[in-house]
């Protein structure tokens, strides 16, 4: 039978045996806790198949308006191909759906989750399964006063085959965004687009990033800081590095590429990168008046306005900051994962820290002033964080003060106030 419930299985052939014997409605939902409504359509049911109705009828439709034809199935999963072997291009499901649109190759497109689901069954990727994370992640906290800010980007196709890049640096107390676009990702790249958001947004005290070559410089050297380490040292940041392969811990700033690309990208046609940075004016605009659930209600323009005012680089400051930047003193920090023997990974260095924290996420920072690495714990909400393991971390070059007028004082704050 279909129905699994073993009482109602009952109470159907309590009702029959009674239907069989003439019973009313009123002797027989005194026996059976049911509503006239059940014993109603069983009644019926009973008069039309007898007990063989005792069984539920299947839920399914006997045909189903939506199913498509398997011709157009193998038709996706050959455009599926196609793009895997074309030179430039996306390849997810989406991808599909814009060839399957801009080629007209079936009069019926199928939808962007049904082309999922046939290129998942044709074992072209696999169903996600989220991972119930045990461990406790340190997410940065910081007082109203400090501010705090995540940079990240993502690439896109032009109809040419053109690719370009867009970075986005989002403000985490008021969402204020910068965006600049470039047709590369290179270090001079995201160089230009931190002194562009510390020219738009303010200098930030604590800019969060992911590990992209990009942001950590990183050659055949250990110990050798990039260019956008130390630009950001420079100005006066401190770097907040999230663990590898784990996007989701940047995940305001990955919010608005989602914005950029569904609502923005995806809406509209680029005939070129001028075309694209001509009218990405518009989601500019329409992101003012974006009301992020977060802000309870306000707009990222009204937030603006009702926080304080930030102290942005001037631009004399920016035309006067030297080509070979120096390193100067600060610090970077990094969240990580301790592996299977106790250690994590720095800047393609392995440090110890201690087997009793496999698996655990641990706060790393290096001190330049100091030359020390210093790792610290946080095993949960309720628990206070600990420093764990301390490290030498001796550079080779010379450190230099941080510029005056670069300092803004009081806004450094210690690792424990912070996790």
């Amino acid at each position: 039978m279909n129905e699994k419930n073993s009482d109602e299985i009952a109470y159907r052939r309590q009702a029959f045996k009674l239907f069989d014997k003439g019973k009313s409605t009123t002797q027989i939902l005194q026996s059976i806790p049911r509503s006239r409504p059940w014993l109603f359509k069983w009644k019926r049911r009973f008069r039309e198949r007898g007990w063989k109705a005792l069984d539920s009828f299947a839920k399914a439709p006997h045909s189903s308006p939506q199913q498509y034809d398997p011709q157009v199935v193998a038709l996706v999963l050959r455009v599926r191909r196609r793009l895997d072997r074309a030179r430039v291009g996306m390849v997810g499901a989406r991808a599909v759906f814009l060839e399957l649109k801009r080629e007209r190759l079936c009069t019926d497109v199928p939808a962007v989750s049904t082309i999922k689901r046939w290129l998942r069954d044709a074992g072209f990727f696999q169903a996600k399964t989220e991972e119930k994370e045990a461990a406790y992640y340190p997410a940065p906290q910081f007082a109203q006063g400090l501010q705090y800010v995540s940079m990240d980007w993502v690439a896109r196709y032009l109809e040419g085959g053109e690719k370009v890049f867009c970075f986005h640096t989002l403000d985490h107390l008021t969402h204020a965004l910068c965006q600049s676009i470039s047709t590369s990702k290179t270090t001079d790249v995201a160089c230009r687009h931190l002194v562009q958001s510390a020219r738009e947004l303010g200098m930030a005290d604590f800019l969060q990033v992911d590990n992209d070559a990009a942001f950590t410089g990183l050659g055949r050297n250990t110990r050798v800081f990039g260019r956008f380490v130390r630009l950001a040292l420079y100005l006066g940041m401190e770097l907040i590095f999230i663990p590898p392969a784990e996007p989701k811990r940047n995940s305001l700033v990955e919010r608005v590429n989602g914005l950029w690309i569904g609502g923005f990208f995806d809406k509209d046609h680029f005939a070129s990168v001028s075309d694209l940075k001509k009218k990405r004016g518009k989601f500019l605009r329409w992101y003012e008046t974006y009301a992020p659930p977060s802000l309870d209600g306000l707009t990222v323009k009204e937030a603006r306005r009702a926080n304080v005012r930030r102290r942005k680089l001037r631009t004399s400051e920016a035309d006067s900051l030297p080509e070979a930047l120096p390193l100067t003193a600060g610090r970077v920090h990094f969240i990580r994962r301790v592996c299977e023997r106790g250690r994590i990974e720095i800047l393609k260095e392995s440090f110890r820290v201690s087997k009793r924290l496999r698996g655990e996420y641990v706060w790393a920072t290096i001190d330049l002033p100091h030359q020390k690495l210093s790792i610290y714990h946080r095993r949960s909400d309720r628990t206070t964080a600990k420093l764990v393991k301390e490290h030498p971390y001796k550079v080779e070059e010379k450190v230099e003060k941080l510029r005056p007028q670069f300092r803004r004082p009081g806004r450094r704050v210690g690792v424990l106030q912070i996790m």
